[in-house]
């Protein structure tokens, strides 16, 4: 077993309790535990044919409210990192983000167009869009068969304002006739149902998986073109690597809203403490970017109680200092991916 995978588990796991241990009603403990417990015993009934007893104190909270917005942050957050993480090594950019380099923006614009038609559509048209993103900043920034560092940022800054005004404008024309919240825009959990839970379980899982998986090929992405004469198909490579990121990013943005730094932070990290081998940085980035999400979640709903902020503030007010630290880094060469 690998060793870092024992801690983060338990990292995860400590984050989801505290998050629905936390919250503007007081609730025990052992409170979060009995709801938990009865609420998977009453879900395997459901299936089994068992008998349950009575219905525990808060469980509606508990239960209903609070877990499925908690799992629905750490698996955005697994989603995210795993996106940044396989982003920097496509692009051999250190800094590369779905955030930043406007995948998410575009996804959202998709998303917000796809609600004047029928909600039912968002997720195929935050993914069509993303995929369009990928593109779009992909080749702007290409340069012979290099994507500097400047040029991406600025294309991928640029189609993010460019994606956002769009989002914006649906918001301001339509705001009842869309599904469009203010909260949405910037970011939040509030709301989360199971339904989403689940779907993000199956995106995650997969997508995360997948990656995890292809760590050796993700390792040789990097050298570039220089990979090709260690037997790897690098452009077919990058087109599956760069699908599942706009999978990720999409499904993210469309359960979640617009959030950002999570896929720039968590590898950066996790690069510090296990090196730039993605057969462990590509795992490990994952578990720590949900804790990362549930931990940003948490403060959004208790820093400015009774006020709940959207949880994209928080990442931002977290990432846009950290993000101002890897450009200077950069800048003194100090920056590797």
């Amino acid at each position: 077993m690998r060793k870092w995978l024992p801690p983060l588990a338990l990292l995860s796991l400590l984050s989801i309790l505290l998050g629905v241990y936390i919250g503007p009603v007081k609730v025990g403990f052992s409170d979060v535990t009995a709801g938990i417990a009865y609420g998977v015993k009453l879900t395997l009934a459901r299936f089994t044919g068992w008998k349950v007893g009575g219905e525990p104190r808060y469980f509606i909270i508990v239960w209903e409210l609070r877990l499925p917005e908690v799992l629905l942050a750490y698996l955005v957050g697994v989603s995210l990192a795993s996106a940044g993480t396989a982003s920097q090594a496509l692009f051999r950019n250190p800094l590369a983000d779905p955030y930043i380099i406007g995948i998410s923006s575009g996804a959202a614009l998709g998303a917000a167009l796809a609600t004047l038609i029928s909600p039912i559509y968002m997720g195929p048209f935050a993914l069509v869009f993303s995929l369009l993103s990928v593109l779009i900043v992909y080749t702007v920034s290409k340069v012979d068969e290099g994507i500097p560092v400047d040029t991406l940022l600025l294309a991928g800054i640029a189609y993010g304002f460019l994606a956002n005004a769009g989002t914006w404008y649906v918001y301001a024309t339509h705001p009842e006739s869309t599904q469009i919240t203010m909260m949405w825009l910037l970011g939040s959990f509030g709301g989360a149902t199971w339904g989403e839970v689940l779907l993000m379980l199956a995106v995650s899982a997969l997508g995360a998986g997948f990656l995890s998986m292809k760590w050796r090929e993700l390792n040789l992405i990097l050298f570039g073109e220089e990979s090709i004469a260690l037997g790897l198909d690098v452009h077919l490579y990058r087109k599956v690597f760069l699908f599942t990121v706009a999978v990720l990013t999409a499904f993210a943005v469309y359960t979640s809203g617009i959030i950002g730094f999570v896929g720039l932070m968590s590898p950066h990290i996790v690069r510090l403490l296990l090196g730039p081998n993605h057969r462990d940085l590509t795992p490990a980035s994952a578990l720590f970017g949900g804790t990362l999400l549930v931990f940003a979640d948490l403060l959004s709903r208790t820093v400015a109680r009774p006020t709940v902020l959207p949880v994209g503030i928080i990442t931002a007010l977290m990432g846009a200092p950290f993000f101002l630290y890897l450009l200077m880094k950069h800048k003194r060469g100090e920056l590797v991916a």
